[in-house]
């Protein structure tokens, strides 16, 4: 298998499995949203709380050049470790959410 489809099927498994997880407070479902046409893979969460409607991007990745951008991460525990884990090379991630300028100075590719 070649690269780009390993690192799809794993950010594919990690939405999914992010998906699972049930929010604690409100009517609230959780969507994960895979376009492997774009290469772009978000978790969405919709639906009603005590303040109101909720339309939120809770994760955020996607593929650029052969690198696992992180657009957007709203976990709670972050999904770096997860991405590690499952075989993203340290120098295949970015952290798109960091100000480029600063991306150096973390243990992630700068671009």
């Amino acid at each position: 298998m070649d690269k780009l489809e390993k690192y799809r099927q794993i950010i594919e498994s990690v939405v999914k499995k992010h998906a699972q997880y049930q929010p604690s407070h409100g009517q609230i479902e959780s969507l994960s949203i895979c376009d492997r046409e774009s290469d772009n893979y978000l978790l969405m969460d919709t639906g009603w709380d005590k303040t109101g409607r909720v339309h939120a991007v809770a994760l955020h990745l996607r593929i650029v050049e052969g690198k696992v951008w992180i657009e957007w991460d709203g976990t709670e525990r972050g999904i770096t470790e997860d991405l590690l884990n499952l075989g993203v090379a340290k120098e295949d991630i970015v952290l798109g959410f960091i100000r480029p300028e600063q991306r150096q100075f973390t243990d992630f590719s700068a671009a």
